[in-house]
């Protein structure tokens, strides 16, 4: 079942480290299998009107989802990013 990983930005420290972070993240999360449908700020917020950078990314199930997350490629981009980012990221399968 297809399943979505979704990030959440709540600060943002360092601009260059989270740069630093996608350049690495972007090959490593796709060469695993998934396809980036959102990334960026939001046009509209609503209900607690946290105006956070959001991803979302699809991967064809939580277990491939989890690979990636666990594969040596995204382990570099996380040291990349260090302590850039303050962030919040879960893995959601997709409903029905």
């Amino acid at each position: 079942m297809t399943a979505y990983w979704i990030s959440t930005y709540s600060e943002i420290r360092d601009e260059e480290k989270v740069a630093a972070y996608a350049k690495l993240a972007f090959p490593a999360l796709t060469g695993a299998g998934g396809t980036f449908i959102v990334r960026g700020l939001p046009e509209q917020v609503y209900e607690a009107g946290q105006v956070t950078r959001t991803v979302v990314i699809e991967f064809a199930s939580v277990d491939a989802a989890r690979a990636a997350h666990d594969s040596p490629e995204y382990a570099e981009a996380l040291a990349a990013l260090g302590d850039g980012a303050v962030r919040d990221i879960r893995v959601v399968p997709a409903a029905g």
